[in-house]
């Protein structure tokens, strides 16, 4: 069963390689097989010819009712990215060029709990690295959701179960000083919850991470994520202080506004993509 549907601004190698999601893996064909909200299906898209940020994306094993209950949103589908982008490229050359680059990203709306897991693990690890971390934990402990062409798929255990496990447990899962830091987070949401306001008395989650969480998973569009990747990145582009977060991240609230966000995923895209195959390292 596959459900298709016109779309405009939309590119999945754009989307699942911008270091938002870690749970989408690039198939031979070029489509991305991923899984969230406990479905897992494969996402293509083919331009139209017109233009090509418009098309048709095809999403395999997926049901209308699928489609208006989880992916709409998940995709952020019923946002205007046009008129966004449009906004974003007026305000220089910098950004403009970032736009046209990285011209199908969308801001994903992620399960906040796997949200707060995956940025947990994400601090000073790799993204192949950070992948595997969050497939060996969801497989070792989490709970089977769905199978498909011949995989299963499995969320993310839950606070609930992984407030109960030790270090010793996730030792598997080669998660490092993280595994403490998950267990801690879990145990402190048992108690209260997930809660916007109190994500940075979370263990691992720093003010990067809180950010992280708040834009892909809270729709905290005016955050502004600031790593030594954005620290960079902001002073080759803009000619910032490479080591002034905070000058860093006033510039971006000024200038971006409500589009902050997403802002610095057209940004880190560009940057981060360019400097890879610059590298040969495609």
């Amino acid at each position: 069963m596959k459900t298709d549907v016109r779309v405009e601004d939309f590119y999945p190698e754009h989307i699942f390689e911008c270091g938002q999601c870690f749970r989408w893996n690039r198939q031979e064909d070029g489509t991305y097989t991923g899984f969230a909200f406990g479905k897992a299906v494969n996402v293509s898209f083919e331009a139209d010819g017109k233009l090509p940020s418009a098309g048709v994306l095809t999403i395999d094993n997926c049901t209308e009712k699928d489609m208006r209950e989880v992916w709409q949103d998940y995709f952020d589908l019923s946002q205007d990215y046009g008129v966004v982008k449009r906004k974003l490229a007026r305000k220089d050359p910098v950004m403009k060029e970032a736009v046209k680059y990285g011209w199908g990203i969308r801001i994903l709306k992620q399960e906040p709990w796997e949200t707060i897991v995956s940025f947990i693990i994400s601090a000073n690890n790799n993204i192949p690295r950070i992948k595997k971390n969050i497939e060996d934990l969801a497989r070792n402990f989490g709970e089977k959701k769905a199978t498909y062409r011949g995989e299963d798929f499995y969320e993310v255990p839950s606070p609930q179960v992984l407030s109960t496990l030790t270090e010793e447990d996730l030792a598997c899962c080669r998660l490092g000083y993280r595994a403490g830091y998950l267990i801690k987070t879990a145990r402190s949401i048992c108690e209260e919850g997930i809660r916007e306001d109190r994500l940075l008395s979370y263990c691992g989650v720093g003010p990067k991470v809180a950010d992280c969480i708040k834009l892909f998973s809270m729709e905290g569009t005016r955050c502004f994520p600031v790593d030594t990747w954005v620290k960079k990145l902001m002073h080759e582009l803009y000619g910032l202080p490479e080591n002034d977060k905070k000058a860093i991240e006033g510039f971006a609230r000024e200038k971006f506004g409500e589009n902050a966000g997403l802002a610095q995923q057209y940004l880190f895209y560009y940057m981060r993509d360019r400097t890879i195959k610059g590298a040969g390292r495609v």
